[in-house]
């Protein structure tokens, strides 16, 4: 199956299984670049943010896609140029994972952040030391970057 019968076939069920916190598709008419919008997960500190991501397919699927958040996000395992730490998006990629299970984890992650793969260390040390703090920086950006 060529990268692009993939994609379509990728594309197919995710317009037939929508999840219900996220939008998109390809941008334009090129299938191997797309944006996603993904709700911020109900009670977690990035409720009423909606996160812009922007997927690569070029070598999907026999490598991961690259995954950038476009939307500035405080969060342990992004990285402030907006670069995702997700295992299956590393060692533990298969050709057998869909890009609907991919932005599965990545909702996941906004649910349950791992401050112990952190690409942001200043987010992971406030998640482990003070949630308090992690929850106002985080909604504070919410407010200013994620809730237009």
């Amino acid at each position: 199956m060529s990268n692009i019968r993939r994609i379509q076939k990728d594309l197919k069920d995710f317009k037939e299984n929508p999840l219900t916190y996220c939008t998109g598709g390809p941008v334009g008419d090129n299938l191997c670049k797309w944006q996603i919008i993904i709700d911020g997960p109900q009670h977690s500190p990035y409720e009423g943010g909606k996160f812009k991501i922007a997927v690569d397919l070029s070598e999907y699927p026999l490598k991961a896609p690259i995954v950038v958040f476009e939307t500035k996000i405080f969060h342990p395992n992004v990285d402030n140029n907006g670069v995702v730490c997700l295992e299956i998006l590393k060692k533990e990629w298969s050709p057998m994972l869909t890009i609907q299970k991919v932005i599965i984890q990545i909702y996941s992650l906004l649910n349950d952040p791992n401050p112990d793969s952190p690409l942001n260390a200043e987010a992971a040390r406030l998640l482990k030391d003070s949630q308090v703090e992690f929850v106002e920086t985080v909604r504070k950006n919410v407010r200013l970057y994620a809730s237009k």
